[in-house]
């Protein structure tokens, strides 16, 4: 299966409508998928008292409140709109995390978004999820930060927004039941995809844990994925080996650049080097099935070996090990039928270095 790769521009744009255009274009020349931002209200998504994670205070004023920052990185409803038509007229699919009630709306009733991110912050955020659910699109979830027991209770909102009614009142009890029945269960596999995730910007590859892409697909059996923030293209590259079927990293046009999450990210050239590796290794996976592929075939005679005279051996003379030798090419009788000539008298004569062909 083709993974899908997600730049994740998230607020590299800066706040500037230029700067996001400009991404959406490099990104998809550098062989992404889908192009990400973040859609949000800086006044619903924070309050004055939060303040910045670590990697944003270096990589910020740190002065500044997490809501001042927030405020310089919101983009406009319209902006938005210009932003998804670029990439229609690109051939790209927009996406975005929206992180309050009013900028998923938006999202879902009039950008008519295909399908919805929502990210590893928001896990716990039940009523939030539901909200996603009840879009009935299809979601993929990051879960940085999140233990097994606290996905499941994201997937339990999920299944129950998906198949439940309005007249159904929410509750945890309804929630564990829609889990449970085979209807949720079909709805989770057709439209949830998970994503494994560290977050920390940069993640530190001791803490990357990419086996745990193992532990979330057996625990739940669903499409699993790579949200990414480590530095460089090795580890995004591991993950499809580990088949991840979503890859998400993050993109900017110059790392240099002020603002939260540049440093943490790839730029063109990079983000394009990751895209080609990957193409590379989904082709590189194939299907499994263990038999000679066609370029070897031609091979075989020259790198194989078969029987061969040792000695000059006279017709009606024995076989034996002093006078069956085993060499190139492999055209002739193979090695595997060596026990059985032994002891067994030559039908013909041979000199040594002819192939044994009886």
């Amino acid at each position: 299966m083709r993974c899908l790769i997600i730049a994740e521009i998230g607020v590299n744009h800066n706040g500037s409508l230029d700067i996001a255009k400009k991404s959406i274009k490099a990104a998809f020349d550098a062989g992404a998928d889908i192009v990400k931002f973040q859609s949000f209200k800086a006044v619903n998504l924070a309050t004055e008292q939060a303040s910045k994670a670590v990697y944003q205070m270096e990589n910020t004023l740190e002065s500044e409140s997490q809501l001042a920052m927030l405020r310089e990185l919101e983009l406009t409803q319209d902006e938005h709109l210009i932003l998804s038509k670029y990439c229609d007229e690109l051939g790209i699919e927009f996406l975005s995390s929206a992180f309050d009630s009013e900028s998923l709306e938006f999202l879902i009733k009039k950008l008519g978004i295909k399908r919805l991110k929502i990210a590893s912050g928001e896990l716990t955020n039940l009523p939030f999820i539901l909200e996603h659910a009840k879009s009935g699109l299809d979601v993929i979830v990051s879960t940085g930060m999140a233990t097994i027991a606290e996905i499941e209770q994201a997937l339990e909102v999920l299944a129950f927004g998906y198949i439940s009614s309005d007249e159904v009142l929410p509750s945890l009890d309804a929630f564990a039941a829609a889990y449970t029945c085979s209807a949720g269960q079909k709805a989770l596999r057709e439209k949830v995809t998970i994503l494994h995730c560290t977050t920390e910007y940069p993640a530190p590859i001791e803490h990357i844990n990419l086996n745990a892409m193992d532990t979330i697909a057996q625990s739940f059996k669903l499409s699993v994925g790579y949200s990414d923030h480590s530095l460089g293209t090795t580890i995004p590259i591991a993950a499809v080996t580990k088949g991840a079927q979503v890859l998400e990293k993050h993109f900017t046009l110059d790392k240099t650049m002020d603002g939260p999450d540049h440093k943490a990210s790839l730029e063109p050239n990079e983000f394009k080097a990751m895209s080609r590796a990957i193409r590379d290794v989904e082709l590189a996976m194939g299907n499994g099935i263990k038999c000679p592929r066609f370029p070897e075939i031609k091979n075989k005679p020259v790198a194989r070996k078969s029987l061969v005279a040792a000695t000059d051996i006279v017709k009606g003379g024995m076989f034996d090990g002093n006078n069956i030798a085993i060499k190139r090419p492999g055209t002739g009788i193979e090695p595997s039928n060596y026990w059985s000539y032994i002891g067994q008298k030559a039908k013909k004569s041979y000199k040594a270095g002819d192939l044994i062909d009886e």
